[in-house]
């Protein structure tokens, strides 16, 4: 499997999965699909957008950017998405440990997840596994179609400093 900058390409393959996880209302906190004419915009502007590739299609993607800006501007946040019938394969722990090195790459001094779902058991234990701290817990925090679910935030130092 290669992770590499995503190209226009890679674009209809890219929203499908993003919107697979969008439609799923239990990840991500959009709630409107990621329309063909405004992919190329969102992805290419964040600070990195990276694709994971295996045998001539996208098996997923990632967002880095910015958390915040000025003062906390060394703070990054990134966002996952792996296709579903490609879940299970360590896709999406290839593509956090990608974003870690991209985001150490930028200049950034830590990798902050505003909002994990705890329901969201297998992205728990891959931050977990990969050495975030969790910072706390906000009750109610995310709204899926069920009703509300507590979110966890998380983070990891890329540097020393």
């Amino acid at each position: 499997m290669k992770i590499r900058e995503f190209v226009p390409e890679d674009l209809e393959e890219m929203r499908s999965i993003w919107n697979q996880v969008v439609e799923a209302a239990d990840a991500f906190p959009q709630e409107k699909d990621l329309e063909a004419e405004e992919a190329y915009d969102f992805f290419k502007n964040q600070a990195f957008t990276g694709v994971a590739e295996e045998d001539g299609k996208i098996a997923g993607l990632y967002i880095l950017h910015p958390n915040n800006v000025g003062r906390c501007g060394h703070i990054s946040n990134a966002s996952y998405a792996v296709r579903q019938d490609m879940r299970g394969q360590q896709i999406g722990e290839k593509l956090v440990r990608h974003s870690i090195q991209k985001a150490e790459e930028l200049g950034f001094g830590i990798l902050q997840f505003n909002a994990v779902v705890a329901s969201n058991h297998a992205a728990v234990h891959l931050y977990e596994k990969i050495g975030f701290a969790k910072l706390g817990t906000i009750p109610k925090g995310f709204r899926t179609r069920d009703g509300y679910q507590d979110i966890i935030l998380y983070y990891i130092p890329l540097t020393e400093e």
